[in-house]
């Protein structure tokens, strides 16, 4: 669609966008800056679209990252879309509709905090072997979140028959419809998913 190379636009006069529904934590904020810094030439391809009153409808947390790191300028399209094509880029540009192959990312060699300075989410469990774990968790003192982190001891013939048996949960249909219960760990809900499937068969 864009034939012409973005234009650099001052960030002074760049606005997000008032209908914007996504907000970014400090954490994620500070990953994003790095992955910018890292490679900034990246920003040309991803350039931020704004509108003619210069609110950015695409893009709006990589201009608060090119912000606060003190860039003068960005690359950018300026678009005049009406409001219902600018709400719709604006989910769109961020309703990422694949997923993370966490199999892939923990097994194929690539680096965990590098992933996480760009931004994969991680979902894997360290690896299970004797000498790392125990039968014990611990939670933080007052008031206690409703979660925990439970450790087992495994020969390394059994860890690995239950992390192919963790990997072959996951893709199964059933496993997108399991209650949760507030739990975002797939490898903890996938646990619960086969735990939860011998109950049923035992009973």
């Amino acid at each position: 669609m864009f034939l012409t190379p973005p234009t650099l636009i001052e960030t002074s006069k760049l606005k997000t966008h008032p209908s914007n529904p996504r907000y970014i934590r400090k954490e994620k904020l500070e990953s994003l800056k790095r992955s910018i810094t890292e490679d900034p030439d990246y920003m040309e391809h991803r350039a931020l679209l704004v509108n003619p009153q210069m609110e950015v409808f695409a893009g709006n947390q990589r201009l608060r990252a090119c912000q606060a790191l003190g860039w003068e300028k960005v690359p950018c399209y300026v678009l005049d879309l009406d409001e219902e094509k600018q709400r719709r880029w604006m989910i769109k540009d961020n309703g990422h509709s694949g997923e993370w192959d966490q199999d892939m990312l923990a097994n194929d060699g690539w680096d965990e905090q590098q992933l996480k300075e760009w931004g994969a989410p991680i979902d894997w469990e360290p690896d299970l072997n004797a000498a790392d774990l125990s039968d014990e968790f611990s939670l933080p003192d007052g008031d206690k979140p409703p979660f925990q982190s439970l450790t087992f001891t495994l020969a390394d013939e059994q860890a690995e028959y239950v992390r192919n048996a963790l990997a072959d949960a996951k893709q199964l249909e059933e496993f997108k419809y399991i209650e949760t219960m507030g739990n975002d760990n797939r490898n903890g809900n996938a646990l619960y998913f086969l735990v939860s499937q011998w109950v049923e068969q035992k009973t």
